[in-house]
Parts: C-alpha cells; structure tokens; sequence
C-alpha cells in the first residue's frame, strides 16, 4: 500500500490534512497486518481503501467514514477494532 498516494486521494472525502494522515497511517498499519488479506482473502490498496470509504453515508467525514468501514468489519470479522481512530 501506497501510503503517500493514498493520503493525497483521500483529499476527495472531507477533512483537513492531519484527518488524512491519521487515516493514511492506520490504512498502512492495517495493511501491514495481513488481516484483511487472511479474512476477506484480498490485499488491502489504495484503490480498495476508497472504494470502502465511499461507501459510508455521505454526511460522514473522513475519520467518520473510515471508521464505520472498520466498525462493519469488528462486528463481521473482530480484531479491527485497534485500527480506529479514537481522538482526532
């Protein structure tokens, strides 16, 4: 994963630069994690990254929209919940 690609696209979702950072860096951690590779059996990129996030409701900004992406996959999976961003 693409970690300074994907900090500048995340520029298409509500919020400032540090929210895209915060966000950036979790989505690399979880990518370095392997989880979603071994329970949704593909690799983690940019490009599935936004496809999540824009799938949250549109009043939702960035770290709202990443973590119901995460939220949906603690409740379906479990151990997601330590890629949340908690105080921003």
């Amino acid at each position: 994963m693409n970690r300074e690609r994907l900090e500048s696209e995340l520029g298409r979702f509500e919020g400032d630069a540090d929210a895209r950072r915060v966000v950036a860096r979790q989505a690399r951690d979880l990518a370095d994690s392997g989880r979603v590779a071994e329970d949704l059996e593909f690799e983690l990129t940019v490009e599935t990254v936004l496809e999540n996030l824009a799938d949250a409701p549109a009043d939702h900004s960035l770290v709202e929209r990443w973590n119901w992406w995460i939220g949906s996959l603690e409740l379906s999976h479990g151990g997601y919940e330590r890629f949340q961003v908690r105080v921003y």
